[in-house]
């Protein structure tokens, strides 16, 4: 089976100055499709780095990063995007939703970009929606959602283009705690539905919902497990 991610050898390296800032020494991994994958590390691990090279954010420097099967180590930024808009969804943190777009608006906004029709993108943009159970909320702008509503609307966008893989950076980060279990448990049913989900993050037991823990540390990855006892929303430890 061919991995969905396969990076190689991958070096990430930034001048500053007169001084080289190595972000990622040597990163080798795969992920396969419908894994669901946890990255974490501390500041200045490298995660970050990993995860714009992983988003086709940034390129390496150096080393080898196929996705499904196609090169995009070397890719320019205009083919770059193109990958980025159709194969990865992503989730931030800070939600990035436009203020004076309403839900509908919001999720439709990647195929806006990609040309499609006004209609199928509606009705697209509404599937996506009521997936994330905000079917009732599709007119609201996002100050008139609570956090966790906007988040599912930045989910919903993130799916609407049936991306290959979603990306998601600390996505509970803004969230109370009993808001992120929820949206914890909306990936949990994503990735039951076959979507390869890779969630960034520096807290364990947000990690714990993956079934995969990458740990990056000092530019490399520290270790690659397998987690034994993940936390289920709704299950209580």
């Amino acid at each position: 089976m061919q991995p969905v991610i396969n990076l190689k050898n991958i070096k990430k390296t930034y001048v500053m100055g007169t001084v080289e800032v190595n972000a990622l020494v040597d990163v080798s991994l795969q992920i396969m499709k419908n894994e669901y994958v946890a990255i974490m590390g501390p500041s200045g691990s490298g995660k970050s780095t990993l995860m714009n090279v992983l988003g086709c954010l940034d390129t390496p420097t150096s080393g080898l990063y196929e996705f499904n099967g196609v090169n995009v180590s070397d890719m320019n930024d205009n083919e770059l995007a193109k990958i980025r808009n159709k194969e990865i969804g992503f989730v931030f943190q800070t939600f990035n939703l436009l203020a004076r777009s309403d839900a509908l608006h919001n999720v439709e906004l990647p195929l806006i970009y990609s040309g499609m029709k006004k209609a199928e993108r509606k009705m697209l943009a509404e599937e996506a929606l009521s997936h994330v159970k905000l079917a009732d909320r599709m007119h609201h702008k996002p100050n008139e959602l609570s956090g966790g509503q906007r988040q599912r609307v930045a989910v919903a966008r993130a799916l609407v283009t049936k991306p290959s893989i979603i990306l998601a950076d600390e996505p509970t980060g803004n969230l109370d705690s009993k808001t992120g279990v929820e949206i914890m448990g909306l990936f949990n049913e994503l990735h039951a539905q076959g979507n390869t989900i890779i969630v960034v993050t520096h807290e364990e037991d947000i990690a714990r919902h993956a079934h995969r823990i990458i740990r990056v540390r000092d530019g490399m990855v520290e270790s690659d497990t397998i987690v034994e006892d993940r936390i289920l929303p709704g299950v209580h430890h």
